[in-house]
């Protein structure tokens, strides 16, 4: 009677063994798969969104153009419809205007448009500020940002990421007792929202990563660091 009774304590302590085991294993297979999958949504995520927005962006050019076209020309009277006909004539008009806005009469014209847009109130800060970003953004003459520093803000020991966008001039320069720089502090995870802030050169630490680089870093909340390998 003792012995069969240790037989069968033996055999629950083998099952409770194999239990465990096949526990072990199941639980290893699922971190497994859930690394997969993170690791697919990880490679798959971005492509997927950047190609949702370019098909969007497409189709909101060509029902944008559509609209503007005379309606013996409009895309729904063609026996089959050309996906980015759209964004070809948009970027063909913007074309057209900017080789006619390079010319003289062009010029004559944009000087005698902004001069109307100049006597209206309210229209012509707006319109004056709209003008400024994207000649900075936009224009080949300029960099909209000359490089990445790193300067401690808002307080000692503590640091952040900056684009020098400028050297002071003119007044603001007369003003300051110290060379300064113009140092562009954006916020996270969208860069184009920030502020302006006037720093000495010598709080300034230039780094060595590129503008894009910088702005990579910050979108993405410092997960995306820059390569090393690739940093000039």
């Amino acid at each position: 009677m003792v012995k069969s009774k240790n037989i069968k304590k033996r055999a629950k302590n083998i099952k409770k063994i194999r239990l465990e085991r096949e526990k072990a294993v199941f639980m290893k297979l699922s971190g497994k798969l859930r690394a997969y999958l993170f690791t697919g949504i990880l490679v798959t995520a971005p492509v997927a969104i950047t190609l949702y927005l370019a098909v969007k962006f497409v189709l909101w050019m060509d029902v944008l153009v559509n609209r503007l076209l005379p309606p013996q020309y409009k895309f729904d009277n063609m026996p089959y419809t050309i996906p980015g006909l759209g964004l070809i004539i948009g970027v063909l008009f913007l074309i057209v205007v900017g080789m006619f806005a390079a010319g003289f009469l062009g010029r004559f014209f944009i000087k005698l448009g902004e001069w109307i847009v100049y006597k209206l109130p309210l229209v012509s800060s707006v319109y004056s500020v709209l003008k400024q970003v994207f000649e900075t953004f936009f224009s080949s003459k300029t960099q909209a940002f000359s490089k990445v520093v790193m300067l401690e803000y808002p307080r000692k020991g503590i640091w952040i990421l900056g684009f020098v966008s400028s050297d002071l001039q003119g007044e603001i320069k007369a003003k300051c007792p110290k060379d300064m720089l113009s140092v562009f502090i954006p916020t996270t995870p969208n860069p184009t929202s920030g502020f302006l802030i006037f720093v000495p050169r010598e709080d300034c630490i230039e780094m060595n990563m590129t503008v894009e680089q910088g702005l990579k870093f910050v979108i993405s909340g410092g997960l995306v660091e820059p390569d090393s390998k690739k940093v000039k």
